[in-house]
């Protein structure tokens, strides 16, 4: 395999186009990386990004059309019959969902648009805000391979994209969506994937469920097969109403003084399995293209906006305990949520091929009852000051399953690190600073040590969302003269098998916004790089400035030296 380069510079500019089965065109080992998709149009005001599209096989998909060019102008639910393509049997080397979206030029709120399948959601995301003369279209795409099981029989699908749409408020949404199935080659084989995928809320079709306090609860019971090895659980959680700027909401003394929400500037979501504590979710700080400042998000949206990532938990410690033939009930709620959260998950299952009943039992939960977040600070009767507001912890989750290749031990430890610092402080005689400053981090270890064969895998994850914005507003008229957004999404992940290193990802996706009220000083930037240990590499920056695409440049920062590409089986030249 060969793949060319030319170097320029810091930074190596990707000018040849890439050979089939180069080690970039492989990016995607660890779920972040992924192709370059089209260059967006330099000067187009249309919605950009840095994001890449999902990594293809080399073979020729069949296709199975969900949604062609449907119309979303109320909040009725488009419900479609779904069958699998019948030239295409599974098992598939992938499976892709990709979904076109545009709206209508006019005034229009960002609207949550939702993909389903058997009740299983396959796509979770917000549209962009159109203006009256700008109609923004845009490209999302998912990576179901490990949802394929879902896949395999008829279905009743639905597309619910709520809208209003009247002499006040004119955009109109459509959407087409397609599912691309590749089969398998020899150098496209299948991927281990989940033997069941479950939804987790209550209708059948699909719909999320909205929790607007800490006790509400999306709750599903049921019985579930005997032969469970591994289990996992996608989860989302989407803010909404007054929770919809959590981020910034403060203690409800305080809340009260300045106006903003309530239960401070901490959410997180806790999952239970009959009832004992089971895992967390961090809640991403999601703003979408209404938030704060239209214009902020023109043409540049805020990270992961327009197709939310799920996060998985792994629930394989209780494997064993799921299999034992009676119901058991999987719940998850948001701890600290006024008004609301709108929620769903997906529960993927691993069996054990060899038997039809496993046994096992969970041996170690330090989850505990909840976080006990820490506030210091205050805010003043004239609302200046500032709040803290921190939340440490860590625990260990640990079981066994006994399965017809032996005894398969798992242990995961976590550590949770959260904190916000929010501020209002005087800028001038006439304007007032809003501040916050978060950080959200997650550490986990996982081991699994398995009896036959006698091995040992561990893999490592951290996890960090920082996020920051300053907003200089009228301290009489509330009015914004300025805002300035900063998003990050940094993961760098790992896996080790008896000691010997063996996959290392890491990724970086940057978005930093700045709005004035005059057009020619707004200006933004994403930044989106990724790179393995298999030589994998992508890396895209868009900049905006008035509003309009000014520039992308592909790079190859994750340049690998020649002797390190030939060690691990790659060809490269000049």
């Amino acid at each position: 395999m060969s793949s060319r380069f030319r170097f320029v510079g810091r930074r190596g500019v990707l000018l040849l186009s890439l050979l089939a089965g180069s080690a970039i065109s492989t990016a995607a080992v660890a779920g972040d990386g992924g192709d370059y998709g089209p260059l967006p149009a330099i000067g187009s005001p249309n919605q950009a990004s840095a994001d890449p599209v999902v990594t293809r096989p080399s073979t020729t998909p069949c296709e199975v059309q969900l949604l062609d060019d449907v119309v979303f102008d109320d909040y009725n639910p488009r419900d479609f019959a779904y069958a699998p393509p019948t030239e295409c049997a599974g098992p598939w080397a992938k499976v892709v969902l990709s979904f076109d979206l545009s709206v209508t030029a006019g005034i229009q709120f960002d609207r949550t648009a939702l993909l389903w399948i058997g009740g299983v959601n396959i796509y979770f995301g917000t549209t962009a805000e159109p203006s009256p003369t700008l109609a923004p279209s845009w490209h999302v795409e998912r990576d179901l391979t490990d949802y394929s099981a879902l896949f395999a029989g008829p279905q009743s699908g639905r597309a619910f994209i709520g809208n209003i749409v009247n002499t006040t408020y004119t955009g109109i949404i459509h959407g087409t969506a397609k599912l691309q199935f590749y089969p398998v080659s020899a150098s496209d084989p299948a991927p281990s994937v989940a033997d069941q995928t479950l939804a987790l809320g209550s209708d059948a079709v699909g719909a999320t469920v909205d929790l607007s306090a800490p006790t509400d609860m999306l709750s599903k019971t049921l019985t579930l097969p005997t032969n469970i090895e591994r289990a996992y659980l996608d989860v989302f959680a989407e803010s909404q109403g007054s929770d919809e700027f959590w981020w910034s909401c403060l203690p409800d003394n305080f809340a009260s003084i300045t106006g903003d929400c309530p239960g401070t500037a901490f959410r997180e979501v806790e999952l239970s399995v009959d009832g004992q504590p089971a895992g967390v979710a961090p809640v991403y700080p999601w703003v979408y293209t209404g938030g704060l400042q239209p214009r902020l998000w023109m043409p540049i949206a805020g990270l992961q906006t327009l197709n939310f990532k799920p996060y998985r938990v792994d629930l394989t410690p209780f494997a064993g305990a799921l299999s034992d033939g009676t119901p058991h009930t999987i719940a998850l709620s948001v701890f600290n949520t006024h008004e609301h959260f709108s929620t769903t998950a997906a529960l993927l299952l691993y069996l054990d091929a060899g038997s039809t009943q496993v046994t096992g039992a969970v041996t170690a939960n330090t989850i505990g009852a909840g976080p006990v977040p820490i506030v210091t600070g205050s805010i003043d009767a004239n609302g200046l000051g500032s709040v803290v507001v921190a939340s440490n912890r860590d625990f260990t989750l640990a079981g066994y399953v006994d399965t017809s290749h032996g005894r398969v031990d798992t242990s995961i430890a976590q550590t949770f690190a959260f904190s916000t610092t929010t501020g209002y402080a005087t800028a001038s005689a006439t304007a007032t600073n809003w501040t916050v400053a978060q950080s959200t981090a997650v550490d986990t270890t996982t081991t699994t040590t398995a009896a036959t064969p006698a091995s040992t895998s561990v893999s490592q994850e951290h996890l960090s969302y920082p996020f920051s914005l300053l907003l200089p507003f009228n301290s009489s008229s509330g009015a914004l003269i300025s805002a300035e957004i900063d998003q990050k999404y940094d993961k760098t992940s790992s896996v080790s098998t008896d000691g010997a290193v063996g996959m290392h990802a890491d990724v970086a996706n940057h978005v930093n916004t700045h709005y004035e009220t005059a057009a020619a000083n707004r200006h933004s930037e994403q930044d989106y790089e990724y790179s393995d240990s298999s030589g994998g590499c992508y890396s895209r920056d868009i900049t905006a400035v008035a509003n309009l695409l000014a520039t992308v440049t592909d790079d190859v920062p994750c340049l690998i030296a020649a002797d390190t590409i030939f060690e691990n089986g790659f060809e490269a030249s000049n």
